[in-house]
């Protein structure tokens, strides 16, 4: 198999200043691909993508103008879009609150980033995917899993990455999603209290913490021309944490 699956292929990772989007962008770059680090992390970000020889783009994926400027920076630099990773969310530092209690203002934004994000950016890019391509959603055992709005914004990604296969698909568009288990990242070791992941932990199948490098092959095979006629499927990728039939 090619070292360059992606060679000539551009390919956007929005939350790519660090943890699993950064992970994603660094293995596009070393299969060749020209990819696109978009977050709203300037300084890291910046750094991404000139390590990667990539190109860095301020970010919001909650706001319509910045998801359209981010398409247009995409193609004015490389001619059009192959691939896209929504992977950009609120989780380091996020509140640990119930659905019922949580600010509204609060959860508001949080959902206009962790689901709605992914759609505004898909609404943007997909008009210049012209030769088709894939778009990979980040989601989360969560979905399955009581966990509060972080849990019901995936139970979202989910539903919209279905919907939106259905959509795309006659444009040879694949949609499809990947939902990972307990990962240790900066993010999660600032969110989430040390016993509770331990615990999580200690009851998967694969008694370990999953790494971003865990998740790179799924991701990189969704968007390859191997995943060629998969769409509007989401696939855990969790050390055995959720088996469904």
């Amino acid at each position: 198999m090619s070292s360059k699956r992606f060679e000539n292929k551009t390919v956007i990772v929005t939350g790519a200043a660090g943890g699993i989007g950064e992970a994603y962008a660094r293995a596009l770059a070393g299969e060749g691909a020209n990819v696109v680090v978009a977050d709203v992390n300037d300084e890291q970000g910046k750094q991404v993508a000139a390590d990667i020889g990539g190109l860095y783009v301020h970010a919001d994926v909650a706001d319509v103008d910045s998801a359209q400027a981010l398409a247009t920076a995409a193609v004015d630099a490389h001619g059009s879009i192959d691939g896209l990773v929504n992977n950009a969310a609120i989780y380091g530092g996020m509140r640990l609150d119930f659905l019922i209690t949580v600010p509204w203002d609060y959860y508001k934004k949080f959902m206009s980033v962790n689901l709605d994000g992914a759609l505004n950016v898909t609404r943007a890019v997909y008009p210049h995917m012209t030769n088709g391509g894939s778009i990979v959603n980040q989601s989360s055992t969560a979905a399955w899993l009581y966990s509060g709005f972080y849990g019901l914004a995936k139970v979202g990604v989910n539903g919209l990455t279905q919907q939106l296969a259905t959509e795309l698909g006659g444009q040879n568009i694949r949609v499809n999603a990947i939902a990972p288990g307990p990962i240790d990242t900066e993010a999660t070791r600032t969110t989430t209290p040390g016993e509770m992941v331990q615990d999580i932990v200690n009851r998967l199948p694969l008694k370990r913490f999953g790494k971003p490098e865990d998740l790179i092959g799924m991701c990189l095979f969704l968007l390859s021309d191997e995943a060629s006629w998969i769409t509007g499927q989401i696939f855990n990728v969790d050390g055995g944490q959720v088996i469904r039939s």
